[in-house]
């Protein structure tokens, strides 16, 4: 996971890095100087456009969650209705679905996590504990 959002800062950043590249090294390599107080001032807004816009798609902004449907409830947390042995009933948001547990029993009452579906079963897995 950490990795995964240090790639999306340096993707974030490749615009800051490729004009700091183009200014500094090749127009300098061409023989052509850009005065520090012109180039600065330009990295400067770059950056702070990356702090305003990096904590949205770090956070994950770009990955928008399905609203509706099953995909929607995956990551939610269930009640157990009728005990899941492996299958049974569970309570999600008031509604009543079948699910089945993937990783043994869950008796009445105790929380599981939605992980997937498959048609409109519900794929649930007990806390590690």
């Amino acid at each position: 996971m950490k990795l995964k959002r240090v790639l999306k800062l340096l993707l974030l950043s490749a615009d800051e890095i490729a004009v700091a590249v183009f200014v500094f090294v090749l127009l300098s390599e061409f023989g052509i100087k850009i005065p520090l107080k012109l180039s600065l001032p330009l990295l400067l807004f770059l950056l702070l456009k990356d702090l305003l816009v990096a904590p949205y798609v770090l956070r994950g902004g770009l990955e928008k969650r399905p609203l509706t449907g099953p995909e929607a409830l995956i990551g939610l947390e269930a009640v157990v209705i009728e005990d899941l042995s492996p299958e049974g009933i569970v309570k999600v948001e008031n509604e009543l679905w079948r699910g089945v547990c993937l990783n043994g029993e869950a008796k009445r009452g105790e929380k599981v996590r939605i992980v997937g579906f498959r048609g409109n079963l519900l794929l649930l897995e007990r806390p590690e504990s």
